[in-house]
């Protein structure tokens, strides 16, 4: 196996003896293990390998219930079978100092995957590097699927990778937008990447698989648990640029991935939405805490994009009044919405000379914004209609 084809066709660095024992720890060890992790960075994946089979003196950090824990799992792993199993499902296991290792999971440091599994034909390193997770609520309500297929897509017309968790309600609908859209998108699973998982997913991550990346740290056929989806989340944390939550009630899976996302220095971002949902307490806590406001794509990209990709800037419609010189401004400002007014009451209230007023009156009946009433001044309709386009008049 060492021309690299075991690893659908990247080569890198990586031993086939350290790609075994990576493929072992992935059977033997739970994703995100920091004491593992602490083993493989002290002794080398080799030597911890070699004491989980051999029984060797136990590794500094757990019990001896754990110890025998760990070895009975190691007993039964074949990671040979693993890769072979993996090959046939056109799936490749990556390991650091592979070419195609994203090296901001470095930045998990004793919790980074021990390699990952991955499903599709782009280089995982090169699409990491320009990508943002867009993650949420399962339960989501339409406006949160709306907003997170949006954004999504948005995303992937400005050339970012999206990438999310691949299960049902936001990250469904995120996936949806950027192939919607012609996009990228990674979906990064808490299971074996040959067994989609939602099973309603199904047909959604084997698509995802044929036009974009299917990724996860546990071996073919493994299945998923509580804990792992907690775990798989700073994965997609370190692996994006930012995180953007669509919808999360308080104790949503996703806010535990915008956290990841915090606490390794990457952006952290939220869509608010009605006050009176439960779905946007989670995001507007976060909104609270040192999370961004983001409304679409553009204000996403300001964020985790290069120097000078700013969103345009916000602001209402342009109205005819808008053109006015600001002295005619003002005294169509101080003109009386309902009745009419003499020259010298207007030039008061527009903190002008009555020559200045009246002159300036004159001006605004040429452009059909007040009418003459004997020695008086009125708003015409149009001026009125005017006004209550821009703001109330009180």
């Amino acid at each position: 196996m060492g021309d690299g084809r075991h690893r659908g066709g990247f080569s890198g660095p990586v031993s086939d003896d350290e790609l075994l024992d990576r493929a072992f720890l992935s059977r033997v060890v739970e994703p995100g293990d920091e004491v593992v992790g602490r083993w493989v960075r002290e002794f080398g994946v080799g030597e911890v390998v070699r004491r989980l089979r051999e029984g060797a003196e136990v590794l500094p950090g757990v019990s001896y219930k754990r110890w025998d824990g760990l070895r009975a799992r190691g007993a039964r792993a074949e990671p040979g079978r693993d890769l072979a199993v993996a090959r046939e499902a056109g799936v490749r296991f990556l390991c650091p100092g592979d070419i195609e290792w994203p090296q901001q999971l470095d930045d998990l440091g004793d919790a980074r995957p021990v390699g990952l599994w991955v499903r599709g034909r782009a280089s995982l390193r090169m699409w990491a590097l320009r990508s943002v997770a867009v993650v949420g609520a399962r339960a989501c309500t339409e406006y949160g699927a709306h907003m997170a297929a949006t954004l999504a897509g948005g995303l992937a017309e400005r050339g970012w990778v999206v990438v999310s968790g691949g299960a049902y309600g936001v990250d469904g609908a995120a996936h949806r937008g950027a192939l919607g859209a012609g996009g990228a998108t990674v979906a990064v699973l808490a299971c074996g990447v040959d067994r989609p998982y939602p099973r309603g997913h199904t047909q959604l991550i084997n698509r995802i698989a044929e036009q974009g990346l299917v990724i996860g740290e546990l071996p073919p056929g493994d299945h998923p648990t509580p804990s792992r989806f907690i775990v798989r989340n700073r994965v997609i944390a370190a692996l994006t640029r930012g995180t953007v939550v669509v919808e999360a009630a308080h104790r949503s899976g996703s806010l535990v991935t915008a956290r990841a996302a915090q606490r390794l220095g990457r952006h952290t971002m939220g869509v608010p939405g009605p006050a009176t949902s439960g779905l946007s307490a989670g995001v507007h806590e976060l909104l609270r805490a040192d999370a961004a406001l983001v409304t679409d794509a553009a204000e996403v990209v300001e964020l985790v994009g290069d120097m000078g990709e700013l969103a345009p800037e916000r602001r209402g419609p342009v109205l005819p009044r808008d053109l006015l010189e600001p002295g005619a401004r003002r005294v169509l400002a101080a003109l009386p919405g309902r009745r009419a007014a003499r020259a010298d009451e207007v030039a008061r209230g527009a903190q002008t000379t009555e020559d200045d007023a009246i002159a300036r009156l004159y001006e605004l009946r040429s452009l059909g914004y007040v009418e003459r009433h004997g020695d008086s001044w009125k708003l015409t309709r149009q001026a009125i209609m005017s006004a209550r386009g821009g703001r109330s008049r009180c």
